[in-house]
């Protein structure tokens, strides 16, 4: 089978209401979603379950998700980057957001990372290696402004595992975890109004 979904259709930079409403909802829906596993990712840390500093990296990638998933969705020239900053600004203004403004820079980071790799691809190849692809990078760029931003006292050896770690994530939860969302809303008729869910996707 093949692993990568081609758009049959004219590539078109043109947004449609549609396009914006769903950047929007489902932004907003992931930032829901952020602040949730934000908490998640505290609780993890005050059980002592990431004793090893680097190993917080697992939960990257489920803060990746939505740049991916917009991005595989609406299909058109900063979708994935206006999702994942629409999602930060949400989670940020969230109650009880442990880094403060500092996700906006993430959220630019992150969605970046996705375009970067849709963009190379002139926004025609949409399988489940490029939203892999998308979640690594995210991963990457996320990873080294962590570096900086919050680990700056690390070595070599905790920012290679972390990176090694935060990679693995953006691939696994990121990128195949949202292409197999994106699947499964086409599948269930929500995507309809989009070639995503117009595609007989039948990989993995």
């Amino acid at each position: 089978m093949s692993s990568a979904t081609t758009s049959r259709t004219r590539f078109d930079v043109r947004y449609r209401t549609i396009d914006l409403v769903t950047i929007t909802t489902l932004g907003v829906a992931f930032g829901v979603v952020f602040w949730g596993w934000g908490k998640l990712y505290a609780a993890a840390g005050t059980a002592g379950m990431l004793a090893y500093p680097p190993s917080g990296a697992f939960f990257g990638g489920g803060w990746l998700i939505a740049g991916v998933v917009i991005g595989l969705i609406v299909r058109k020239p900063g979708a994935a980057l206006a999702g994942e900053l629409v999602a930060a600004i949400v989670s940020a203004l969230l109650p009880g957001n442990e880094w403060g403004s500092s996700v906006l820079v993430s959220g630019l980071l992150q969605g970046l990372g996705v375009e970067l790799v849709l963009a190379a691809l002139l926004y025609r190849r949409f399988g489940v290696a490029v939203a892999a692809a998308g979640g690594a990078l995210a991963a990457v760029l996320e990873a080294v402004y962590e570096w900086s931003a919050y680990y700056s006292d690390w070595g070599w050896a905790y920012k290679l595992a972390h990176l090694g770690i935060f990679v693995a994530s953006g691939i696994v939860v990121a990128g195949i975890g949202g292409f197999l969302l994106v699947r499964g809303l086409a599948r269930a008729g929500a995507l309809d109004a989009f070639a995503a869910g117009r595609e007989q996707v039948t990989e993995v």
